[in-house]
């Protein structure tokens, strides 16, 4: 994205399709864009995700320093930190789902989310076949978010090829792409895959 004005239309637009496929409940998640001085675009705190108006969105540093006098999403050093460990990295989405949130809580104690079989597998990065096994990073949630970002740069730090998404216990998903509209086909996938992944853990019988 070239300049903050396209990066805030393209914010507006995916907020607007989001909400309306239920990954956006009141003011829950927030989205940004990398721009090219390194800063970033970044959905301001307490923002309706579904009605975002141009003035909801601002501009931070890349260690999320505000830039323009608004308060940025709390969860603004978790963008900061992907776009630190990821350089293709050129947008951030952070939803939430009924069954990614319901199934992140039935796994209590577990550290990954285990997808394995699905064909849309594939629209991860680098995956070819439905034969494979994804292990998407699964952490406790947390309001102290310079810990948070140190466990998750430790814990995405030591995957051999990067996965563009993890999984915040009981929060929500973070996915992200060298785009806007790959972040959204991450989005779309990975809350696909943990809808099927409750689903068939329901259909096993639930273990907690």
């Amino acid at each position: 994205m070239s300049d903050f004005t396209g990066a805030a239309a393209a914010i507006i637009e995916t907020g607007n399709r989001l909400a309306a496929r239920g990954l956006a409940p009141a003011t829950a998640g927030n989205y940004s864009v990398r721009l090219p001085d390194g800063s970033a675009a970044i959905t301001v705190s307490g923002a309706h995700k579904g009605m975002l108006s141009p003035d909801q969105v601002m501009r931070v540093s890349a260690d999320g320093t505000p830039l323009d006098g608004k308060k940025p999403s709390a969860e603004t050093l978790l963008h900061c930190l992907i776009y630190d460990l990821d350089p293709e990295a050129g947008a951030v989405l952070h939803t939430h789902s009924i069954p990614g949130t319901v199934l992140s809580r039935a796994l209590a104690g577990q550290d990954t989310i285990v997808l394995e079989g699905y064909e849309v597998l594939k629209a991860f990065p680098g995956i070819d076949t439905h034969e494979v096994r994804v292990d998407m990073p699964l952490v406790d949630n947390s309001q102290d978010m310079p810990a948070l970002a140190a466990e998750l740069r430790s814990i995405l730090g030591r995957q051999k090829k990067l996965l563009p998404a993890f999984y915040i216990r009981g929060h929500g998903l973070y996915a992200w792409g060298k785009t806007m509209q790959n972040a959204e086909y991450a989005v779309e996938a990975c809350e696909f895959l943990l809808a099927c992944a409750w689903e068939e853990m329901k259909l096993n019988g639930v273990r907690r």
